[in-house]
């Protein structure tokens, strides 16, 4: 069997949002995936590889080098690929550009997210943050609410407003202003400090977190956790790793009962209009091992 090697461009040319919801939908009805990471280091440098073995749909090993010297260098810091292992004989079937990877898993499980708890035809959606998934996340929701208006909020005023013009949206200058108009708010910033307030929140709002992924990070505050019906992608990969969850959870800010569904229990994703949600993204290597299903499924060689 020849190996596959699938690169950024030739990748993203046979893939769409509504096709990658449509996989996660599919992927999360096989059993349940078996997940490890492991760490390698060589200060100030990092190898992180994400694994992930799905019963029925196959085995993806996820391998990042973070080398913050390249900077300076004019090179590239995070670097990496995704090989894609058979179910059925453990051949390797692919190597997956990782940023092709990284880029439609992180964005799909929030558009995902909303697909499933946001009131449809919002108005005006909010993106909090001006990096890649910030960019990312715009395309992502258009695809799926072509018609709404987007605005966005940086720390960096003039930055914001670049960032807001290229990607064909409005910024704003006060975050609780942004959060006041919008009827869906996506956060993918690298706060470690709540930046968003449950006071602000509105009644019929739903809020795709992404950036917090540490144990001592979070975007949101106690008050937004506890106005709001909570769900995550993973029980497994969000409740005891990430500080959005982790941090109210042991301070009794929150108890396990108030999150309420996992993509793996489709059935809890229920809301009312007037209801706040939140879903929390934590990624996760079994989104990554879907995700590259996905890509092989759609991918033809030029």
């Amino acid at each position: 069997m020849s190996i596959k090697i699938i690169g950024f461009e030739d990748g993203e040319a046979a893939l769409s949002w509504d096709g990658l919801s449509d996989a996660f939908a599919k992927g999360h009805a096989f059993p349940k995936a078996e997940i490890g990471d492991t760490f390698l280091y060589r200060d100030p440098d990092t190898l992180l590889s994400r694994s992930a073995w799905i019963d029925g749909l196959g085995v993806a090993v996820k391998s990042a080098t973070i080398f913050p010297g390249n900077k300076s260098r004019g090179q590239s810091a995070i670097n990496g690929s995704v090989s894609m292992f058979s179910d059925e004989n453990g051949a390797l079937e692919a190597l997956v550009d990782f940023h092709l990877v990284t880029k439609w898993k992180t964005a799909g499980d929030s558009l995902y997210a909303a697909k499933l708890l946001a009131n449809p035809d919002p108005e005006t959606i909010l993106i909090v943050g001006t990096g890649t998934v910030a960019g990312n996340m715009i395309d992502a929701y258009r695809s799926a609410f072509p018609d709404t208006r987007y605005i966005v909020w940086g720390r960096n005023r003039d930055y914001a407003a670049k960032f807001a013009e290229a990607h064909n949206a409005t910024s704003v200058a006060d975050l609780e202003d942004g959060v006041g108009q919008a009827q869906i708010i996506c956060t993918a910033t690298m706060t470690t400090d709540p930046i968003l307030k449950g006071e602000w929140l509105q009644a019929g709002q739903h809020l795709d977190l992404i950036g917090a992924y540490r144990p001592d990070m979070r975007e949101v505050d106690d008050a937004a956790l506890q106005r709001a019906k909570l769900f995550v992608d993973s029980f497994k990969t969000t409740l005891d790793h990430i500080g959005e969850l982790k941090i109210p959870l042991t301070t009794g800010a929150i108890s396990r009962d108030h999150v309420l569904g996992d993509y793996y229990t489709p059935s809890a994703f229920k809301r009312a209009p007037d209801d706040i949600t939140i879903c929390k993204n934590g990624g996760g290597a079994h989104l990554d091992l879907m995700t590259c299903r996905y890509i092989l499924d759609q991918w033809k060689p030029s």
